[in-house]
This record gives C-alpha cells, structure tokens and sequence, in this order.
C-alpha cells in the first residue's frame, strides 16, 4: 500500500543508523513489525500467572530423555493431507466432549 507520511528527519537518521537497513521503507516497515510484535507480546504476558500446569513435574523438559538418543539430522516427514473442515469440527468437538 502506498503512503506518504511527514516523518522527523532526525528520527529517521537514527533509524536508518540503528539497523542494517538500505532505505527508508526498510526502517519504517521494521519499526511497523516490531510494533505489531511488541503488541503480540504484551497479549502472551496477560496469561502470566492464569495457566495451570498440568504435565509431570519430575521431567527436565528442558534436556533430551536419556533413553532415546538425540536426533543428529532433521527428517523430514512427507506432507499429510488436512481433514476438511467439517471432519476437524467434529474431532474439535468430540475432543471438548472427552474433557
């Protein structure tokens, strides 16, 4: 979408200083996305405190189980054809009813 905006010179000096950015619209669209993620975050931040845990405590999820051995290339899986809407609907559905 083309816009034209009156932006402080000084400002924009800054920014264009601050990244590794070759002009203008690269700076703005990248003060635009961090914006948008900024705000992405402070959504995540609202749920601090509210989740419960439910998994198992005594698991370091933060280390590989030691029975399996870690995996030393990436696999890549052939792709899986999606259920249509109406069949993942009725597995979104029974899945609340199991609950």
């Amino acid at each position: 979408m083309r816009t034209n905006i009156e932006i402080d010179d000084s400002l924009m000096d800054k920014a264009m200083k601050a990244g590794p950015f070759k002009t203008k619209k690269d700076a703005v669209e990248a003060g635009l996305k961090l914006l948008a993620r900024q705000a992405a975050y402070r959504e995540v931040l609202k749920w601090r405190g509210k989740l419960k845990w439910e998994g198992d405590e005594s698991i370091d999820w933060t280390r590989p189980p030691q029975d399996e051995p870690a995996v030393e290339r990436l696999i890549v899986a052939e792709p899986v054809a999606r259920a249509s809407a109406p069949r993942r609907a009725a597995a979104k559905k029974a899945r609340r009813a199991g609950r």
